[in-house]
């Protein structure tokens, strides 16, 4: 496992070519000096043109505005004395709904037996499986345990044990058992951007989670400062034990939006804010 794998866990999938990926931005420069638009310059215009223009076009903003109000604000195709369809919410956009009322462990349990705690399972499922219990034998065998339906667990359990070997972990910057040196931290976070539901049924869901995950260590001689990766994260749930279950999971990489300028923070900015920013039990 790669430093870049640090966020897949289960069976990770090969990345597919995003809408970035390969990506060129091409900046058409202007044709001429002091023409921001690069076009051809054009002859002058009477003034007299120029006017006949301006009062056109506010002409027909009054008109526009006066049918407006005279429709009263109806959609044409909404027939008499109807009114147009209201905007249907963002695949992303919350419920309101609680996600959970209990759980086991600390870990958030009991989602509801339907589409959206099929979605909120797998947000938390993610954020559980990126943290950094992931790399220490005993809470990654919990986590397994939990989140996992018995065969998958006992399944991966072995592979797993493997794939956080000693070598990983000290490439990651960790003892053997997942301890970071004493004055560092060792960050590892998934944050859910959104969920959707592929596939569906009472007894089994297909849900892929975006998200971007940090990873790395924060120390004041860290060669592995903590990075911010896009990934997302498809799982296979089974309602089983009254509760979702995940079957098995992939990964694939983006999609990733465009950089920004942000100022990279410092290894002590990034630890404070470790320490001082908990999580969410995230909600579909």
């Amino acid at each position: 496992m790669s430093r870049s794998d640090g966020h897949g866990y289960g069976d990770s999938a090969h990345a597919d070519d995003g809408p970035y990926a390969g990506g060129q931005t091409r900046t058409r420069l202007p044709d001429r000096p002091g023409d921001p638009y690069g076009g051809a310059r054009r002859g002058g215009r009477s003034s007299s043109r120029s006017l006949i223009t301006v009062v056109a076009v506010v002409v027909l903003l009054i008109a526009a505005i006066a049918f407006a109000n005279r429709s009263g604000g109806r959609s044409p195709a909404a027939g008499g004395g109807g009114t147009a369809d209201k905007p249907k919410a963002a695949a992303t956009a919350a419920t309101g709904k609680q996600p959970v009322h209990t759980k086991t462990d600390g870990l958030p349990s009991g989602f509801a037996h339907d589409e959206q705690g099929a979605q909120s399972a797998a947000a938390n499922y993610a954020v559980a499986l990126g943290s950094t219990d992931m790399f220490k034998k005993g809470t990654r065998h919990t986590l397994l345990d939990l989140l996992y339906t018995p065969d998958a667990a006992a399944r991966l359990q072995k592979p797993m044990d493997q794939a956080y070997s000693a070598d990983f972990l000290n490439r990651m910057g960790l003892d053997a058992d997942g301890n970071p040196p004493t004055g560092s931290t060792f960050v590892s976070r998934v944050v859910p951007v959104g969920t959707t539901v592929q596939q569906y049924s009472d007894s089994s869901a297909r849900v892929a989670v975006w998200y971007v995950g940090l990873i790395g260590m924060s120390a004041k001689t860290s060669t592995d400062p903590v990075t911010s990766s896009w990934k997302t994260w498809t799982f296979e749930l089974q309602w089983s034990r009254g509760d979702w279950k995940i079957v098995s999971d992939s990964q694939k990489a983006g999609p990733a939006p465009v950089p920004g300028d942000d100022r990279a923070a410092t290894s002590d900015e990034i630890r404070k804010a470790t320490e001082e920013y908990g999580g969410f039990t995230y909600a579909r």
